[in-house]
């Protein structure tokens, strides 16, 4: 797995996805053949505030497995006020190619990458610039 070279600050297991916290983002690896839907993201979501409270923060996806997305569930990310952007990091074509289509129903900052040091220098510019 492709992980920073600094150390979560905090990082939960859940039976659908891994979940690595740091100062002001978070990386989530869903695990192979999951779908990704509403309930399992409001369940990350209230992690993340948890965690967060109302300082800014970037959320990157780590897609090293297969699983799919339901795009509904972008309506109800973007309802999160202090989520300063959404990254997806893959080396497979086809799994960026679904993000690049994500991509459209989510009207904040939603960018994809090759690596997680690709999307930490992405993160690190959005916070920078962040309102």
């Amino acid at each position: 797995m492709n992980l920073p070279t600094t150390l979560p600050n905090h990082t939960i297991t859940l039976a659908f996805v891994d979940i690595s916290f740091f100062e002001n983002y978070f990386i989530g690896s869903f695990k192979e053949g999951e779908l990704v839907t509403k309930e399992k993201t409001e369940t990350i979501t209230k992690l993340a505030l948890d965690f967060y409270k109302s300082k800014p923060f970037v959320y990157i996806s780590n897609r090293v497995n297969s699983y799919a997305v339901d795009p509904s569930i972008y309506r109800y990310i973007l309802s999160v006020k202090n989520l300063a952007g959404f990254a997806v990091v893959s080396k497979n074509t086809i799994a960026l190619n679904n993000a690049k289509f994500e991509k459209l129903f989510f009207k904040k900052p939603f960018e994809t990458f090759k690596t997680i040091d690709e999307a930490i220098q992405w993160k690190n510019m959005l916070l920078k610039n962040h309102k």
